[in-house]
């Protein structure tokens, strides 16, 4: 995958929960990332942390 950044609407349809829900999950995520000293975009997460926090590995099964 080229993109670095995973978006609301991926998060949504990855996890199985409303776009709304989707934007919380990311800002919690980038939150955590802000305290590590990351920077971050709103409304995008890291692609490879979203996958590490929530499955334990760094990319997607296809």
């Amino acid at each position: 995958m080229n993109n670095k950044f995973i978006r609301v609407n991926e998060v949504a349809e990855e996890l199985q929960v409303s776009v709304p829900y989707a934007y919380k999950i990311i800002k919690k995520l980038n939150d955590e990332l802000k305290a590590q000293g990351f920077m971050t975009i709103s409304g995008r997460v890291n692609r490879e942390y979203f996958y590490q926090r929530f499955f334990g590995s760094n990319r997607k099964e296809e």
